[in-house]
């Protein structure tokens, strides 16, 4: 009998409802924007390299900005690609184990491709 409240308990956590995907697919949207905002500001105010080279505060202030930059591309990458899983019908699957991604860690990290379980082994094997 706990067994079955244990199964019952673990299919309400990583069961998603069509109100968690549309709540999820809003957040995902709203990230989408806020990294092609982000990108936009980042590669627009950025000094041109030649500039930077002269003084060395600029070139700090550019290797920032490409380093950011990088960073909310590969986000946006993992925003859009979740956001296809989603219209591909295969959103909240772990892309290893093949088991769903519990709904706490989709809400905290909606772009999320892997389960907690095989991302805590996969970031241990590191």
């Amino acid at each position: 009998m706990v067994n079955q409240q244990t199964i019952g308990e673990r299919e309400r956590d990583t069961a998603l409802s069509a109100a968690d995907l549309a709540a999820l697919r809003d957040s995902l949207n709203e990230q989408r924007l806020f990294r092609r905002e982000q990108i936009q500001q980042l590669t627009a105010t950025a000094v041109p390299r030649a500039e930077a080279l002269l003084d060395r505060r600029a070139a700090s202030q550019t290797e920032v900005r490409v380093q950011l930059a990088a960073s909310a591309r590969m986000v946006l990458a993992d925003v859009e690609a979740a956001l296809e899983r989603m219209d591909q019908g295969r959103y909240g699957s772990c892309h290893l184990c093949r088991g769903p991604i519990d709904r706490e860690r989709l809400t905290i990290v909606p772009q999320a491709r892997s389960c907690g379980r095989c991302q805590h082994l996969r970031e241990a094997g590191r």
